[in-house]
């Protein structure tokens, strides 16, 4: 996924888009490749969604993240999900002051604008389910009473899809959650070089201030943003294609599991995000099906058989793609 220039949308959306174009460049000071990548975070920001980044160790998972949260005027919490974390640990909790002999909230890390969420899979259900209602209602429930979050709110939670000992796999229920799925794969040869060209040179990930990374956008940029976003005119017949490309996995051979109706809206939100990050004002049957993977990869669950059979969720959304008819 690559953005273009600003187009034929109107100067109102200009500098906004500006702003969040800068971001990404913003990125490419501390992170070599993972263009894709750095632009879905964008569009989840656009579309207020969470995200799930999956890659095997050492592809800058982590460091993709903490660059975006230093090139974004935005406060930023990190959580490394352990088998011993207690869901306590991510909400927060009613304490005990000695002072004042009475029992307070203390906030948890959640209560953050980005929240990075470290190996997730790594903590057992019932500390992943903390996070359901944050990122769902985006308030957190203590005692019985409701806690709103921040209005700037988003989860950015990564896991390691070869390791699998003392891991807990997400739920159907959490992972419809997400708005994207961004697979991190290895970089080619040429990046790789540029990484260790990079780390030759002196840079250090931990210090991302002396790489260069500075704020260049805010939650007022974000606002203005989505406001322009919810401009792009979406047609009937696009709308009717996207429900067509999620319906049709419902009905995919090897498939126990298809995409939601909340999938389906994902999908459309995030592809008049892109068409507005693109420049323009409209969204084409492309732009769904540029985004189909990332939206919907989640949420197609296969049959055991299936899978030992080779089959995957990014094969079965070819094999749809490849046969539901695109509107002209």
């Amino acid at each position: 996924m690559t953005a273009g220039t600003a187009g034929t949308a109107g100067s109102a959306g200009t500098a906004p888009r500006d702003a969040l174009i800068a971001l990404r460049s913003e990125v490419t000071k501390a992170v070599v490749g993972n263009d894709a990548a750095v632009t879905g975070l964008i569009l989840a920001l656009l579309c207020r969604g969470h995200v799930l980044i999956e890659g095997v160790p050492g592809v800058a998972k982590t460091l993709l993240v903490r660059t975006l949260a230093a090139a974004l005027d935005l406060e930023t919490n990190r959580i490394q999900f352990t088998p011993d974390l207690m869901p306590g640990d991510v909400t927060g909790s009613i304490v005990y002051d000695t002072h004042s002999a009475e029992f307070s909230f203390r906030e948890g890390p959640v209560f953050t604008n980005l929240l990075l969420a470290d190996e997730i899979n790594r903590t057992p259900p019932k500390t992943q389910s903390a996070l359901l209602e944050a990122m769902e209602e985006r308030q957190v429930s203590v005692d019985g009473s409701p806690r709103r979050l921040p209005d700037e709110f988003a989860v950015v939670a990564t896991q390691n899809p070869v390791e699998y000992e003392g891991t807990y796999p997400l739920p159907e229920a959490q992972l419809d959650r997400f708005l994207l799925k961004l697979v991190v794969p290895l970089p080619a040869r040429e990046e790789e070089i540029g990484i260790l060209t990079r780390h030759a040179q002196g840079f250090d990930p931990r210090d991302l201030g002396a790489a260069g990374v500075a704020p260049v956008a805010g939650a007022a940029d974000l606002r203005a943003a989505r406001a322009a976003v919810r401009q792009v005119t979406v047609g009937p017949e696009v709308i009717g294609y996207a429900v067509d490309v999620c319906r049709a996995t419902r009905a995919a051979p090897g498939v126990r599991l298809g995409v939601s109706p909340r999938g389906a809206t994902g999908l459309l939100a995030v592809a008049r995000a892109w068409a507005w990050l693109s420049g323009r004002e409209y969204v084409t049957p492309d732009d769904v099906k540029t985004l189909a993977k990332p939206a919907l990869r989640h949420r197609v669950g296969l049959r055991p058989e299936a899978e030992l059979e080779g089959a995957t969720a990014d094969g079965v959304l070819d094999r749809v793609l490849a046969s539901v008819p695109v509107p002209r």
